[in-house]
């Protein structure tokens, strides 16, 4: 199985492409429109900011064609930003919006919660939904890494498939049809990590 990994110069690419690799689909490390419609599933992975990442999106093209694969229903991950790019709005962008293939804005962490921003480091999950294909074998309290200042705020809250804690309770995977979201970084993050790649893979 080819599983592309979009490259638009701001993902975490070499980490996530070994993970893929270990789970046994082959990585395709791509910008090219060709090639991520070629391919049987897709990873948005992301490290930066809002409207940085939207506008290399769009210089190669490529937001058309994503949108076009999710309306296909060809499985698609967001990774940390990847993830909140497929929302409307983010309160960190200045001039762009999202792909908006999911109801919702990105928040960012409020300093008066009394946590250090960004959230970096381990943490539970929480609320797993037993019925989430990418959460299969994965229990609650099971620790997963984070590096971020904003998170998800979806319209619909079925959406949500785990939770996690830090000063507010936040949604930190999402799963709606054919797309799926984490908050975290399963290339970081350890067996855990490695297991809700391989769902991916093997059972999305």
């Amino acid at each position: 199985m080819k599983i592309a990994i979009i490259d638009y110069g701001m993902g975490n690419i070499h980490s996530v492409s070994k993970a893929i690799e270990l789970c046994g689909a082959k990585p395709v490390v791509t910008n090219k429109k060709s090639q991520v419609a070629s391919c049987e599933k897709i990873v948005l992975p992301g490290v930066g900011a809002f409207d940085d990442a939207m506008a290399e999106l769009e210089k190669l093209g490529l937001i058309p064609a994503i949108k076009e694969q999710i309306k296909n229903k060809k499985p698609f991950l967001g990774i940390c930003l990847g993830m909140q790019l497929l929302f409307e709005t983010s309160q960190e962008a200045k001039s762009k919006t999202g792909l908006g293939v999911l109801r919702g804005q990105v928040i960012k962490f409020s300093p008066k919660l009394g946590q250090k921003v960004p959230h970096m480091g381990w943490n539970n999950l929480e609320d797993v939904s037993s019925g989430c294909v990418l959460l299969s074998g994965i229990r609650a309290s099971e620790q997963v890494y984070f590096c971020h200042s904003y998170y998800p705020e979806p319209a619909d809250s079925d959406i949500v498939a785990a939770s996690c804690n830090y000063g507010v309770r936040f949604a930190c995977v999402l799963a709606k049809e054919n797309i799926y979201g984490v908050q975290f970084h399963p290339e970081k993050s350890q067996a855990v990590g490695l297991k809700i790649i391989k769902n991916f893979v093997e059972k999305c």
